[in-house]
C-alpha cells in the first residue's frame, strides 16, 4: 500500500480554545488508484491531505492520534530532514492558492529548476529545458518565452498550472491534489487531468481533494466522503456513484448540475457544516438530513460496512 492513514486526530488552538477538525479518519491510496476526497468547506479534507507532508502550521495545528504510514515510512515519526528530502521529489503537492507556492523574487523557471537540482544532480542546462518542457504539458502557450516570467506577470490561471508543473516535474509517488484545477478554463483542465492521468499509468497515487464532482467521476477510482472532520462514506467510485449510501453522499450527487437537470433550480443542502469544536453529540448530519429520526440527535453512529462500503448511517 502506497499510503495508509489510520485514525488520524487533528486539533487546533486559537487563542487558548482547541477544537478538533480531522476526528479518526482511516484512508488508504495504492499506486494507480485515484482517491476522491469529497465534501463541503470546512469539513475537514486539507487538514487531513496537509497531514500527510506535514505541512500544517504547527502550532496552531498539532496532530493528536492515529498514524500515517507512506510506502512503508512512518510520516508523524520521520525527522524533519528525511521529511524534506520527501516532499518534491516522492511527494508532490498542488495548493489551492498558487501564490502560497511561488515566489514573488523568482523567475518561474529558476524556481523549478531549484526544484529538479534540490532533488537531482541534473544540469542547470538540463533543468531548464525540462522547466520548458513542462510548462507546455500544463498548457503555458509559448513556454520557452514564459519561463522567464516572474509570477506577478501571469494570469491566476497560468500561475496555477505553473504550480500544478512544480508539483509534478519530479514525477512523485503521490500527488496531493487540493482543488487543482478550480481557476483553471473547461479545455486547460481537460489537459491537466490527462498529464495526472499519465503519471497514474506510471504508477503513482493521486489524493484528489475537490468540490468538482465532475472531476471526480471522471478521474477517481474510490470516493471518501467527509462531514464534519468524519468520514461518512467510502465507496470503489462505480458503486458510489450509481448507489450512494450516506443521506449526505446522496444530497452532494443531488446537488450535481446535469443534462437532466439543465433549466431547473439546483438542489442546494439546507443549512450548512457545524464549525469545529461545534460538532452535536449524536450524528453531526442530523439537523440538514431529510431522513433523520428523532434518535439521531443523541446516537453517534459508527462507520460500518454496508454492501461492501463503509458507510456512517445505520438507515443507509
Amino acid at each position: 500500500m502506497l499510503l495508509e492513514i489510520k485514525d488520524l486526530c487533528v486539533e487546533f488552538e486559537t487563542d487558548g480554545i482547541v477544537t478538533r477538525a480531522v476526528d479518526g479518519v482511516s484512508l488508504s491510496l495504492d499506486r494507480g488508484q485515484v482517491l476522491g476526497l469529497v465534501g463541503e468547506s470546512g469539513c475537514g479534507k486539507s487538514a487531513t491531505a496537509m497531514s500527510v507532508p506535514r505541512l500544517l502550521p504547527m502550532p496552531p495545528a498539532r496532530i493528536m492520534g492515529g498514524s500515517i504510514v507512506f510506502d512503508g515510512k512512518d510520516m508523524l515519526g520521520m525527522p524533519v530532514d528525511a521529511l524534506r528530502r520527501l516532499r518534491g521529489a516522492r511527494i508532490g503537492v498542488i495548493f489551492q492558492d498558487p501564490l502560497s507556492s511561488l515566489s514573488p523574487l523568482h523567475r518561474v523557471g529558476r524556481q523549478l529548476v531549484e526544484v529538479m537540482r534540490l532533488h537531482t544532480d541534473v544540469s542547470r542546462g538540463a533543468a531548464r529545458e525540462n522547466a520548458v518542457e513542462w510548462l507546455g504539458r500544463v498548457g503555458i502557450p509559448e513556454p520557452a518565452a514564459r519561463v522567464d516570467a516572474y509570477p506577478h506577470e501571469l494570469s491566476g490561471g497560468m500561475q496555477q498550472r505553473v504550480m500544478i508543473a512544480m508539483a509534478l516535474i519530479l514525477e512523485p509517488d503521490l500527488i496531493i491534489a487540493d482543488e487543482p484545477t478550480t481557476a483553471l478554463d473547461v479545455t486547460i483542465q481537460a489537459q491537466i487531468l490527462d498529464v495526472l492521468r499519465g503519471l497514474l499509468r506510471a504508477s503513482a497515487g493521486l489524493l484528489l481533494i475537490t468540490h468538482d464532482m465532475g472531476v471526480v467521476s471522471q478521474m477517481a477510482t474510490h470516493v471518501a466522503v467527509m462531514y464534519a472532520g468524519q468520514l461518512v462514506e467510502q465507496a470503489a467510485a462505480g458503486e458510489f456513484f450509481s448507489r450512494p449510501r450516506h443521506p449526505y453522499s446522496v444530497a452532494l450527487l443531488d446537488a450535481m448540475p446535469s443534462a437532466a437537470t439543465r433549466g431547473q433550480r439546483l438542489k442546494a443542502i439546507p443549512g450548512q457544516v457545524p464549525a469545529a469544536g461545534a460538532f452535536p453529540s449524536g450524528c453531526r448530519f442530523h439537523d440538514r438530513c431529510p431522513v433523520a429520526r428523532p434518535e439521531c440527535a443523541n446516537a453517534a453512529p459508527e462507520l460500518a460496512e454496508v454492501d461492501g462500503r463503509l458507510a456512517r448511517c445505520p438507515y443507509a
